[in-house]
């Protein structure tokens, strides 16, 4: 069963088919080699969407979406900079901290890197600075946006999994500041050895301009988050209130939101969550397939022939991992492998929560390697840059990112203390 499972799903990959009916049908041909009653695939579809956590999920996304078509994104830009005065390739290091910004309010790593991308290729181009290397750049800082919480991958791995969602957001932020530190040494070193130029002297007067004029972007975060962490709503409340308070300031604080842009922004946020609930929905019929058949314990079982060793399996599981990331989309690695590899998870006594976070950072690092690079895709469109040209620059940031990922899979096992 556990070939046929794979198999099938493998070949509807190949030959073009949606990954979520993919997922569906390669569940459907095991239910009849099996003679289950059909009525099981209605039943698991809505039982696995039928989750009060899952409503922050499309709310996020809109809260995203809301930020990177909005003046907010500009307004915070500029205050990034402001802080990094005189900093050579300041613009570089702007990019990342500008996406970990970005990344405490969207969920989502595409609308950090629309909202980052939309907002600094222009000055990075007038300023000099190497125009596919700053698009890697941005592309790469994207990948923060889900690391960082509020993080939708976040959400749907507790759904699956049954952790706290506020403790996934909680364990966050170590990785995730890891990754623009990493992010940044590499942008200056390469501003350095291209000579790029220095930003604006560092003044106390422009940092309190830009940040009254930014103050409404900076209080989203904290009022999402520290509503969160101090118990006043959920996280799918907060995503409401996300979704609530960018509308307001968008419309009329800003006053850069009309109607008819709100209805377009609706209307493309609704379709992302779409694809991303049926995806949910047919891997319930594939979850139930894989828990009714076993097949997680036979993958345990084929993966401990290889080591005992929990570090060793770790690793494996860990590279298994980045390479869903290259080939799967965020949503649809996150819930088809979370299911798989739980069981084993669990016997190897590894924090849930700890494994969450790795698993998160694993797929994001995904969204910068071809072919499914969704951040490459989104900074090409942006620039007009050619995929291939992007594609190459991204290497020095990819592989940081990578370092970093290796390093987080081991340290909490070595100091617990960092789970919290």
């Amino acid at each position: 069963m556990t070939a046929l499972l794979f198999g099938t799903f493998l070949v509807l990959l190949i030959i073009g088919v949606p990954i979520a009916f993919a997922v569906a049908l390669s569940g459907v041909v095991v239910l009849l080699s099996g003679d289950v009653s059909l009525m099981m695939i209605v039943q698991r579809m809505f039982a696995s969407t039928n989750s009060f956590p899952l409503i922050a999920v499309p709310f996020f996304i809109l809260a995203g979406d809301l930020l990177s078509q909005g003046s907010i994104s500009r307004l915070l830009v500029e205050f990034c900079e402001s802080l990094l005065g005189r900093i050579r390739g300041s613009l570089s290091a702007v990019s990342v901290v500008a996406g970990m910004f970005f990344a405490a309010i969207s969920g989502s790593d595409a609308a950090t890197t629309a909202a980052v991308g939309s907002t600094l290729v222009g000055p990075l181009k007038e300023r000099g600075y190497h125009e596919a290397s700053s698009a890697a750049l941005i592309a790469s800082a994207g990948c923060i946006g889900v690391v960082i919480p509020p993080s939708v991958p976040m959400v749907l791995y507790a759904v699956i999994a049954n952790q706290s969602v506020i403790q996934l957001f909680r364990n966050g932020f170590f990785p995730g500041i890891l990754m623009g530190g990493i992010l940044i040494v590499i942008a200056l070193v390469q501003a350095h050895k291209r000579q790029y130029p220095k930003g604006a002297a560092f003044s106390w007067q422009n940092v309190w301009k830009t940040f009254r004029k930014s103050i409404w972007g900076i209080l989203m975060p904290l009022i999402i988050l520290g509503g969160i962490f101090t118990g006043y709503f959920t996280p799918s409340e907060a995503a409401a209130v996300a979704v609530i308070y960018g509308v307001l300031v968008s419309a009329f604080v800003y006053r850069d939101m009309t109607l008819k842009k709100l209805c377009k922004i609706m209307i493309g946020s609704a379709k992302t969550s779409a694809v991303i609930m049926i995806i949910i929905a047919c891997s319930g019929v594939f979850g139930w397939v894989l828990a009714n058949w076993k097949i997680p314990e036979q993958v345990a079982t084929a993966i401990l022939s290889v080591s005992s060793n929990k570090y060793v399996i770790l690793l494996l599981i860990a590279i298994i991992v980045l390479i869903a990331g290259v080939f799967m989309e965020t949503s649809s690695a996150v819930i088809l492998l979370t299911l798989v590899f739980l069981p084993l998870i669990s016997a190897l006594g590894v924090n849930l929560v700890h494994f969450g976070i790795v698993f998160v950072v694993g797929i994001s690092i995904g969204m910068i390697t071809p072919p499914v690079a969704i951040n490459l895709f989104v900074a090409s469109s942006i620039t007009g840059l050619s995929l291939e040209k992007i594609s190459r620059s991204v290497v020095p940031y990819l592989l940081g990112l990578i370092g970093v990922y290796l390093a987080y899979l081991y340290l909490p096992l070595l100091l617990p203390g960092l789970i919290f």
